[in-house]
């Protein structure tokens, strides 16, 4: 599936109309498209959809992302007058200690607004479900000591539409600084559908008019993402920029791959220089590594979809969409 452009249209009129608004830094603007496209290709099966890109024009780009944004992106304002069932909002990384000091805060509550209220359905993946379950109910993310990194186990609520087909325990990836801790969901009526004591809250929903689904998981995550982030972590420790060599992610790397980055890890320790990532053995881990989540993610996205389409078929009547 290729993201259309500005003028692109469905082959039919049954398209499911999906608004990607990819916030994500210039150095995975690309990879985030693949990996959503992807993942909503696999779901969809012969059912069309559409995926219109978009995104905060609040956020710094440099020379390359604003040229691809300018010919592929729609302008956000335009986006939301012409109209989708859905959205999907990724995170960015923040610059300010506070969310809410961030330049796009303004522009991602009037998002969040728009679909509770204009959409069928959204997804908040990471850190837009951290900044989306603050602005609703004032629940703040909590900062870790470590960085919560590698594939996880997770309970299920198995009685959930959107875990249909979906078995338990359920493998997904995570990747994050910060969490919502699971008790403070609860208690502010959020329904978790799959979640553990070692990882915490994996995914959840809120309803409203349109069902809002927040991961801080990354169904979407391609087999290799988490040694991509892995390494650009190493990358910053031998550089200077961050102080901590970083813990390898967990329940990821066979033993004979855990024991490669183990023996670099060591000769990076007794030799700390920013060259050294060159020789990080990424092309001998990445071989032998596997999706293992791939089929729930599919799974749940699926379920996602037949909850906009059967939306569809008893339209809302919502207020004509006001924007500045």
């Amino acid at each position: 599936m290729t993201p259309r452009t500005k003028g692109g249209q469905s082959s039919t009129g049954a398209a499911v109309r999906i608004g990607l608004i990819n916030n994500m830094p210039d150095s995975a603007l690309q990879s985030t498209e693949a990996q959503f496209s992807a993942l909503l290709e696999g779901a969809a099966g012969a059912d069309p959809v559409v995926v219109r890109l978009s995104s905060f024009p609040e956020l710094p780009r440099g020379p390359e992302a604003a040229a691809r944004i300018a010919e592929i992106y729609w302008p956000l304002e335009v986006l939301l007058r012409e109209g989708v069932d859905a959205l999907i909002v990724t995170g960015t990384e923040p610059k300010l200690p506070r969310l809410a000091d961030e330049p796009y805060w303004h522009r991602f509550r009037e998002l969040l607004d728009y679909a509770a209220d204009h959409t069928h359905a959204s997804i908040w993946s990471c850190l837009a479900a951290h900044a989306a379950v603050e602005t609703l109910d004032g629940v703040q993310r909590e900062r870790r000591a470590e960085k919560r990194s590698g594939i996880y186990e997770h309970r299920t609520d198995g009685a959930h539409p959107l875990l249909r087909g979906v078995g338990a325990p359920l493998h997904m990836p995570h990747s994050r600084w910060n969490e919502l801790p699971s008790a403070k969901l609860r208690a502010a009526g959020y329904r978790l559908l799959s979640w553990s004591d070692e990882s915490g809250a994996d995914a959840f929903t809120r309803d409203y008019p349109s069902l809002l689904l927040f991961f801080q998981g990354h169904p979407e995550y391609e087999s290799t993402t988490l040694l991509k982030e892995y390494r650009r972590d190493v990358g910053r420790f031998l550089a200077g920029t961050q102080e901590n060599f970083p813990t390898l992610p967990v329940g990821y790397l066979s033993p004979q791959d855990t024991a490669r980055v183990e023996s670099f890890r060591q000769a990076a320790l007794a030799d700390r220089r920013a060259e050294l990532i060159e020789r990080f053995p990424f092309a001998e881990v990445a071989a032998g590594l596997r999706n293992t989540w791939q089929p729930a993610a599919i799974a749940i996205y699926r379920n996602w979809l037949g909850h906009i389409r059967a939306a569809r078929r008893a339209p809302r009547h919502p207020e004509p969409v006001s924007l500045p």
